[in-house]
């Protein structure tokens, strides 16, 4: 019986030592992440997203802990359009879509200092939560707003 339970010790350590069990809570972000998903081909972007631009994108949001989906704009089936830059958006939008050309697509991570923060927006979105964007912009306006 000794033996069995300094086995089961050691095989525990062993376990944890290495990950075996690959048991890993994902911390959240705590800076802004931009991934490239699509990249327009070089000589094919005319004009890139800045401050004050009015762009439409299509996005599917998630939350960063458990990858549940709390809004999409693809099954509506129209695109989001705002101003860039002025905080019609939370942070996380305003700077991770900066420099994006007409049918890029980006994964965005955002920590929740630049989304809902504290207050979060309930339902859908807990106080606090870190939240995982993918975005596709879909047209750059031409209703620039000089900042």
């Amino acid at each position: 019986m000794r033996q069995i339970i300094i086995f089961l010790w050691f095989l525990t350590i062993i376990c944890s030592t290495f990950n075996i069990f690959n048991v890993e809570a994902k911390e959240p972000p705590t800076t802004l992440q931009i991934g490239i998903k699509h990249r327009v081909p070089e000589g094919s972007c005319y004009k890139m997203t800045k401050d004050g631009d009015s762009v439409s994108v299509h996005y599917t949001g998630t939350l960063f802990e458990n990858g549940q989906e709390f809004d999409s704009s693809i099954p509506r089936g129209q695109p989001f359009t705002f101003t860039l830059g002025v905080g019609q958006v939370i942070k996380g939008w305003d700077q991770g879509l900066r420099g994006m050309c007409i049918g890029e697509k980006r994964k965005l991570i955002i920590p929740s200092h630049l989304a809902y923060g504290t207050r979060g927006s309930p339902p859908s979105i807990p106080e606090n939560a870190a939240l995982v964007f993918d975005v596709e912009l879909i047209g750059i306006g031409k209703n620039r707003v000089e900042l």
